[in-house]
């Protein structure tokens, strides 16, 4: 393979998955770790691509822009698997749990479908499908309501009024990006308004957040990072991240892929 067949593989592999890792890429076409480095040097100084610790990530969106559900889901696939497998272990039957908008609390909810007696409360029209299309006698799901936004989320007055007398144990939070400079955060203004009224719902807030979201920002910010009780990331998260999530948030757990 040329040099310039590979590189636009390796563009078009951050462009469909969000980021590539040097150690996947030097499996996957055959070449040194050094060549797949000179690579993403290339793709870097051109404008196409974020190098990043290990690996490189598609450039950060502008802090409005929002990617429909659809989009974000073919992202970090295994990761948010992982994520979402683990943060499955912190519910217990006979809990009421919130999930907030987002592909790796849609994920989540794929693995909470068989906890019994469970009570979820989400403003996630593909999270409250999942449990529709799975259901059982024992639980209750509540759709708060509200204005539709690209990612699939109900947002505005209708679905913080739903959510402002409820009173769950956990929140599972969806971010679009994390960072020290301004906490969790999403690109769309209802959105961050509706999350923050799930947060004051909760007695525990979780956030699983795949690597991708470090150091991306949304227009507004839905909590602090002291906030969150603990944080689910992958392997993919470098090692300055862990460092101020491990300081700033209650805990940090990283989610190996593969492990149950």
């Amino acid at each position: 393979m040329l040099a310039q067949q590979r590189q636009q593989a390796i563009l078009e592999r951050v462009r469909s998955n969000g980021g590539v890792r040097v150690a996947d890429l030097v499996r996957e076409l055959g070449v040194s770790d050094m060549t797949i480095r000179r690579d993403l040097e290339v793709l870097a100084e051109r404008g196409l691509l974020e190098k990043v610790h290990g690996g490189a990530t598609a450039l950060g969106p502008g802090s409005t822009e929002e990617p429909g559900f659809t989009a974000k889901s073919a992202r970090q696939q295994p990761e948010k698997q992982a994520i979402a497998r683990r943060a499955a272990q912190l519910v217990r039957p006979g809990t009421a749990v919130a999930l907030s908008a987002g592909t790796t609390t849609w994920a989540l909810a794929h693995h909470l479908i068989a906890v019994p007696e469970l009570t979820v409360i989400t403003n996630s029209i593909p999270v409250a499908d999942v449990f529709h299309r799975n259901p059982r006698a024992d639980r209750t799901v509540v759709l708060t309501g509200g204005v539709r936004t690209p990612s699939d989320a109900l947002v505005g007055p209708v679905a913080v009024a739903a959510i402002r007398r409820l009173h769950v144990d956990t929140l599972f939070l969806g971010v679009h990006g994390m960072s020290v400079r301004a906490g969790f955060t999403t690109p769309n203004l209802l959105e961050s308004e509706t999350d923050r009224e799930l947060v004051s719902a909760a007695g525990r807030l979780v956030v699983p957040a795949d690597h991708t979201k470090w150091n991306t920002v949304g227009i507004s910010t839905i909590a602090e990072l002291s906030e969150a009780d603990l944080v689910i990331s992958d392997a993919g998260l470098p090692e300055d991240a862990r460092t101020e999530l491990a300081d700033r948030a209650g805990e940090l757990i990283i989610a190996e892929e593969g492990t149950l």
